[in-house]
């Protein structure tokens, strides 16, 4: 009997995110040179447990959340300061340099589906609240690379 040769798997990497929180501010909408769209805000994702000590402890982790062409359009339309909201997404690290030629970098959820949760003006909505998510695969796009040079900032 012979041995079959050993095959290499090339096994491509996970970075999918999935949050659930409130805005902290309205969206920022911006376009690039070309003219896409790209919306940018922040969710507060609050977390609570308890300590050895038995105290209550809380922590609210901020995530900066950038969403391009028609989700963009829809975050900057419905989206406000206090709404829950579920996006999911990749993570993704810029850098770029200050005025003094620093390097900076920022770490942000590229949104790839949006749930807006509750009604319209709901911060917290009763659980059997249900919408369909709106993503960014169910709108067309074309090229879903993002360059330096479409960034708008």
């Amino acid at each position: 009997m012979s041995e079959q040769p050993a095959t290499r798997s090339r096994s491509r990497g996970l970075n999918k995110v999935q949050i659930i929180g409130n805005l902290g501010r309205d969206p920022e909408m911006r376009f690039t040179q070309d003219g896409t769209p790209v919306t940018n805000f922040s969710v507060a994702v609050n977390d609570s447990w308890q300590g050895r000590d038995g105290e209550q402890r809380e922590r609210t982790e901020w995530f900066r959340v950038v969403a391009w062409r028609r989700l963009a359009e829809i975050s900057n339309e419905y989206l406000r300061t206090g709404r829950k909201v579920y996006v999911e997404g990749r993570l993704e690290t810029r850098q770029w340099q200050d005025q003094e030629g620093n390097d900076r970098y920022t770490t942000e959820l590229i949104a790839r589906e949006l749930l807006m949760l509750g009604g319209r003006d709901d911060v917290d909505p009763p659980s059997d609240t249900r919408q369909e998510p709106v993503t960014d695969s169910s709108i067309s796009n074309d090229n879903n690379e993002i360059t330096a040079d479409d960034l708008p900032f």
